[in-house]
């Protein structure tokens, strides 16, 4: 009988262990990520137009994503570019709702307005969003809401004119131009005025509603401004040589939102890195893709700021270009 109990004793015993086992396989089953699976995730990246600025968050999010694990195997990218037409933006947008897409990432405010209202069912992670909140993306930071969430570039416009005063001290009235269908634009538009008149400045401005209207809206206003300043403006950007001519033709500086601006013969600007945006935005991608709700992957306002100063466009100006490891001269 004691043999029969002890025989018993050590079944229950193996078997406890076997469980145990069992139990530990399944709880590190649970801990791999999306990556250590044969699943192939597709990825849709949408934007408004295409630039330099664009393209530099764009690679710098897939780079990203390719070192956190996600070769050409395991994750595919359709990158949707509208042309600078809303019209089919919104069309690009719409045909998402009956895609199987896993990750939707839209490419600065125009495209995340558009992909966000049609209420996907994947999470949407977008790049470079002036201003989530006031754009109607997002309820909070926080907390985001309506599946989406990413990183917004917030535009230092009181910096931005500290600089203007540090490199062309004799200008006082400026010029913005920026275009009335673009929040994004809009937003920096308002911020900029708003600093502008509490600061000793005056300004004038101009809207326009596509690229095409931009050199006459340029030529108009470098003739009654002492310097131009262009928010963070895709439609605006995307015509940047005619804001330069029109300005050199005046002898008077551009300031921009962007290093591409500066890259196109802008004087200065002061701003997020265009890397990092896409970088962080690939982070809290991972993170969702690992399991975390879109809702506890705050989004991120980005402010390590760069100032970048072109050197052309200063010789041009006759403007000294100041040292210091807080600069980056280009061109």
């Amino acid at each position: 009988m004691k043999k029969i109990v002890s025989l018993l004793l050590s079944v229950v015993l193996v078997l406890g262990l076997f469980t145990a086992c069992g139990n530990n396989a399944e709880t590190d089953t649970s801990l791999d990520t999306p990556r250590d699976t044969d699943e192939v995730y597709k990825v849709a990246i949408v934007q408004l137009v295409d630039n330099s600025a664009f393209t530099e968050m764009r690679e710098a999010f897939i780079n990203r994503m390719r070192a956190l694990g996600y070769d050409e195997a395991k994750m595919t990218f359709d990158i949707k570019n509208a042309q600078g037409d809303q019209s089919a933006l919104n069309t690009i947008c719409e045909g998402l709702k009956t895609a199987d897409y896993d990750l939707v990432v839209p490419i600065v405010t125009p495209a995340t307005i558009a992909v966000v209202n049609q209420e996907l069912s994947c999470p949407t992670v977008f790049i470079s969003v002036t201003d989530p909140v006031s754009s109607g993306i997002l309820t909070t930071m926080e907390a985001p809401d309506k599946n989406a969430t990413g990183t917004s570039n917030i535009v230092p416009v009181d910096q931005i004119f500290t600089l203007a005063k540090t490199l062309t001290p004799s200008v006082k009235n400026i010029g913005i131009l920026y275009c009335s269908g673009e929040q994004n634009a809009v937003q920096t538009a308002e911020k900029a005025k708003a600093y502008l008149s509490a600061n000793g400045f005056t300004y004038k401005e101009v809207i326009v509603t596509n690229s095409g209207e931009v050199q006459q809206a340029a030529q108009s206003l470098a003739a009654d401004v002492d310097a131009i300043y262009i928010p963070i403006d895709s439609t605006v950007q995307t015509a940047m040589a005619q804001v330069v001519e029109a300005a050199n033709a005046k002898k008077i500086p551009v300031y921009g939102s962007d290093p591409v601006m500066v890259k196109f013969g802008a004087l200065a600007c002061v701003s997020v890195s265009n890397t990092q945006l896409g970088e962080k935005s690939a982070e809290m991608a991972d993170e969702i893709l690992r399991g975390k709700k879109v809702s506890e992957v705050p989004a991120v306002a980005m402010e390590e700021f760069q100032y970048v100063i072109g050197k052309a466009a200063a010789d041009k100006l006759g403007v000294t270009v100041p040292s210091g490891d807080n600069y980056t001269v280009i061109g």
